[in-house]
């Protein structure tokens, strides 16, 4: 039996479970050519409408999406969307230093009760498309704050707090 793989992204500012998401991506990518953007988002919907439930009056919604995943998957740049809190983003492949600055964060996030959604990013393409080559790297609202290292608390909590009052 094959394994389904679910991936959660963002669909109009809701996580959402996608289903085959990855192989929709390789698939499109080997087909690509010269497509333009509209024309990836309409091959990428068609595909993933077989195994996922898309309502036509999101279609849009979650072709920009799907859109988003693809250039993240591809190493081009991308605009992250954005939904009501704070999105806080933490770059690496899983060494100490990344998990560190993850639990930091989560436990910020809970002390301060700051409304925030945090999100340990893995995948080497997803990290190159946002032109950070050390990790951990720390990305607040779409910005990279920090790279390198991992902060310390005192200077955690200060950008935090400052994306907050935003």
């Amino acid at each position: 039996m094959t394994e389904i793989e679910i991936t959660r992204i963002k669909v109009g500012g809701q996580p959402t479970g996608i289903i085959g998401l990855k192989q929709a991506l390789e698939e499109v990518l080997a087909e690509a050519g010269d497509r333009s953007d509209k024309e990836i988002k309409e091959e990428l919907i068609k595909r993933l409408s077989k195994s996922n439930y898309i309502a036509e009056k999101t279609r849009d919604m979650y072709g920009k999406a799907f859109l988003r995943e693809y250039k993240k998957f591809i190493g081009q740049p991308f605009e992250e969307e954005v939904s009501g809190g704070i999105e806080i983003k933490v770059l690496g492949q899983g060494c100490p230093r990344c998990h560190q600055l993850t639990q930091d964060l989560m436990n910020l996030i809970v002390e301060t009760g700051v409304n925030a959604d945090l999100e340990h990013v893995t995948d080497i393409k997803a990290i190159a498309g946002y032109g950070v080559m050390a990790t951990p790297g720390l990305i607040i609202n779409g910005e990279v704050v920090f790279v390198g290292s991992v902060p310390p608390k005192a200077k955690l909590k200060e950008l935090v707090m400052q994306a907050a009052q935003k």
